[in-house]
């Protein structure tokens, strides 16, 4: 069965969509068959991925209305000059807006993704599911279908007060959805090592987190910044970037933990 893992950080502006995508990418280029739920209404991770949000036949909306299986709904990421798509993507939009709503009155509503994602049939590896800023019903959701969360930190003074919240979020959903659900790292991105105030909460992140904190640091990069706009992830926009380095330093890190090999400290800021 494919490893879920849902991205999720309560906090908005912390990288979560740019490690998505960027993720994605990366576990794809070794190789890995991986794929991108957006659950966001934003359809950020969408649109960075190359798929027209407005455009797209069935969405996550869909799934969780089951209206359509998952395999009707999934749709290539871009291709590039670079090659075809490494990815495949449930697209999202506005529409997903309404699901939170129209879930309410639903019976087994938390658990509607996990019904359509939990299949051992399904041809991945990784399924990486992008979350909302937000704890709502959306979010439930995902917690509830995934195995593990990976949370993006921006190291900033108010990054230790978001992290227990969520860190609550997670033993509530534990208790009440998915007993099996696990902390899969914590992540650090638009890192700035020349910043104190990065160093210091970073130094907090390693006190609390231990080996759940990934060594592998997100830098500030412009790259990581401009390839949404074309529809394509840093890898394929500018693979010699730091921030496509980065993230593939990131995706390996994140195998050797599941293969269960020693971790190595990595570096790219």
């Amino acid at each position: 069965m494919a490893r879920i893992i849902a991205i999720t950080n309560q906090k908005g502006g912390v990288g979560k969509t740019t490690t998505a995508i960027n993720l994605a990418a990366s576990l794809a280029a070794t190789k890995r068959r991986v794929l991108l739920i957006d659950l966001d209404p934003q359809g950020n991770a969408t649109m960075g991925s190359g798929v027209d949000k407005n455009s797209a036949a069935h969405t996550s909306y869909d799934l969780l209305m089951e209206e359509v299986a998952l395999a009707d709904a999934i749709v290539p990421a871009t291709d590039s000059d670079e090659g075809p798509s490494l990815y495949d993507v449930v697209a999202s939009n506005g529409d997903l807006t309404a699901a939170e709503v129209e879930l309410v009155s639903k019976m087994g509503r938390e658990y509607r993704l996990k019904n359509a994602v939990r299949d051992e049939s399904l041809p991945y590896d990784y399924i990486l599911i992008d979350c909302p800023p937000s704890l709502n019903l959306l979010t439930v959701n995902a917690l509830t279908a995934a195995h593990s969360v990976l949370v993006p930190v921006q190291c900033e003074y108010y990054a230790l007060e978001g992290l227990a919240s969520l860190i609550d979020t997670i033993e509530q959903i534990q208790q009440a959805t998915n007993p099996e659900l696990e902390i899969e790292g914590v992540v650090r991105t638009m890192y700035d090592a020349r910043n104190s105030l990065t160093n210091d909460v970073s130094t907090e992140l390693g006190n609390y987190f231990g080996d759940k904190l990934f060594r592998t640091v997100i830098p500030r990069n412009i790259r990581l910044a401009e390839a949404p706009s074309y529809g394509l992830p840093a890898l394929m926009y500018d693979k010699t970037s730091k921030g496509a380095m980065s993230y593939l330093a990131m995706a390996g890190e994140l195998i050797r933990r599941r293969d269960g090999v020693e971790r190595k400290p990595v570096s790219v800021a």
